[in-house]
C-alpha cells in the first residue's frame, strides 16, 4: 500500500514536499514514480527514481524545479517541488513499478498506486 501526503494550497513561486510511504511491502526494490492528473486531462508522468536512487527521470517542464528522492530505510519516496506554477495544479500520485528502463515514464510500468494528494497553486 502506498500513502501519498504533503499536498496543499500554495502561491505561485512557493514550495511543497510530497511524501509517499509504503506499507505492507518494502519499496526498496521498486522503481518509484510520481504522476499527476489535472481536471479534464490524462494522467502524466512527473518524475521517477530507480530502486537504488542512482537514476532519475523528469518531465521536461519540471526539470530544475522538482527533485525526486528516496529513503529506502524509511520506505519513503519524496518529491520536492519548488518554484511552483499554476500549471502544476493537479492530483499527484505515487506509484511503484518494476525495473528501470526507457519505459519508466509509462503508467503501464507501475503495478501499485497510491490514492493521490491534491496540489493547488494559486496565481
Amino acid at each position: 500500500q502506498l500513502q501519498a501526503s504533503g499536498g496543499g494550497l500554495v502561491q505561485a513561486g512557493g514550495s511543497l514536499r510530497l511524501s509517499c510511504a509504503a506499507s505492507g511491502r518494502t519499496c526498496s526494490s521498486y522503481t518509484m514514480g510520481w504522476f499527476r492528473q489535472a481536471p479534464g486531462k490524462e494522467r502524466e508522468f512527473v518524475a521517477a527514481i530507480s530502486s537504488s536512487g542512482d537514476s532519475t527521470s523528469y518531465l521536461d517542464s519540471v526539470k530544475g524545479r522538482f527533485t525526486i528522492s528516496r529513503d529506502n530505510g524509511k520506505n519513503t519516496v519524496y518529491l520536492q517541488m519548488n518554484s511552483l506554477k499554476p500549471d502544476d495544479t493537479a492530483v499527484y500520485y505515487c506509484a511503484a513499478g518494476g525495473w528501470w528502463d526507457s519505459a519508466v515514464r509509462a503508467t503501464a510500468r507501475y503495478a501499485y498506486w497510491g490514492q493521490g494528494t491534491q496540489v493547488t497553486v494559486s496565481s
